[in-house]
């Protein structure tokens, strides 16, 4: 990065007032009804991309109770500094969408209920909102990998006018709890296609001990993966994979027909790696269509997200280069501060 970004510091303060953080849980006690209805009255997209590729924002690990944040066992635990982050993102109306847990998901729409009352306008109209539907497994306990649906359902989904579900399993070949998932999310699969909805899934072989699980990257293993999933039930054609990257993902990728997204993965200090590396593997091959991730936009050290994830949006979109998305962060830095401190709340 430029000398540019050296003293520079993103401050959720400065974009999300805490007044209107503070009316969330009051809209939540008084206007429950409201926001049900201002989230049936969205106006979706009439197809799910507008380009046949997408970039989507996680923002579902605390459902898991994953907080961590690189040294910081619960950085991702604060929800006003998490809230405003992922709001700095998807408010901007050249990126796709947001995924995340009911409670993630309903308190942004309160916010865009809240926007909406104050201007008249709605920042998640033909915005793509995906719910993430198991959070059972909590990270480090006896059953982890029997990763319950504990989050949205495929009727719930309908009920608030969202776009699919998103869904991961954890393969470990000796544990039973990793095989009834996998059957669960088969399930899921079917009533998402049945109500009309899409199906995001995730695939992931692990290993490890004492609960400390590590995800498997190698080609064959990720083929495998790519292979299994894609055949999740009885109908594929609503279905896309969120798969992690290799330096050979084109062998992954031609593992498969069905549209595949790219995982951020663990949190980095610096942009570049991402950058690298979604740059190459949207190259790779036609069916890499975008993009799911989450703290490696939304926690890049002193890093502005919406810049970070405009960049990466470019890379999508755009088919921009590494060096072309570097220098797109240094001019999308700090756009766009006032969307909700020029209104009193």
């Amino acid at each position: 990065m430029s000398g540019k970004s050296a003293g520079y510091k993103f401050d959720v303060g400065n974009f999300f007032p805490k007044g209107l953080f503070y009316q969330i849980t009051d809209t939540r006690v008084n206007d429950r009804d409201a926001v049900v209805g201002h989230a049936k009255k969205r106006k979706r997209r009439k197809k799910l991309t507008r380009d046949g590729k997408l970039i989507i924002l996680a923002a579902d690990h605390p459902g898991r109770r994953v907080t961590s944040l690189r040294n910081d066992p619960i950085g991702m635990g604060d929800r006003y500094e998490y809230l405003g982050r992922v709001l700095r993102v998807i408010t901007d109306d050249r990126f796709d969408g947001v995924m995340g847990t009911t409670d993630m998901i309903e308190d942004i729409i309160v916010v865009d209920y809240l926007y909406k009352n104050k201007t008249g306008k709605s920042f998640l109209d033909d915005k793509v909102i995906t719910g993430c539907m198991n959070r059972g497994g909590h990270a480090g306990s006896l059953y982890e990998l029997e990763d319950d649906f504990t989050s949205f359902t495929p009727q719930s989904l309908r009920a608030m006018n969202l776009d699919g579900g998103k869904m991961m399993y954890r393969l470990e070949p000796s544990d039973r709890g990793s095989i009834v998932t996998i059957q669960k999310c088969a399930a899921a699969v079917t009533e998402l296609a049945r109500l009309g909805l899409y199906a995001f899934i995730e695939p992931v072989t692990v290993e490890g001990r004492d609960k400390n699980y590590a995800f498997k990257t190698d080609i064959e293993t990720l083929v495998k993966d790519v292979g299994a999933a894609a055949a999740l039930g009885e109908t594929s054609l609503n279905t896309w994979l969120k798969i992690s990257y290799n330096d050979n993902f084109e062998r992954v990728a031609r593992a498969t027909t069905l549209p595949i997204l790219l995982l951020g993965g663990p949190a980095k200090d610096s942009p570049l790696e991402t950058i690298k590396s979604f740059g190459r593997a949207m190259k790779s091959a036609p069916n890499v269509r975008g993009a799911m991730v989450g703290r490696n936009v939304t926690f890049v050290q002193n890093e502005d997200p919406r810049a970070i994830a405009l960049a990466l949006s470019m890379i999508v979109h755009e088919g921009y280069t590494e060096g072309q998305a570097l220098k797109f962060i240094e001019t999308a830095r700090g756009e766009g501060m006032d969307l909700f401190n020029k209104h009193a709340w």
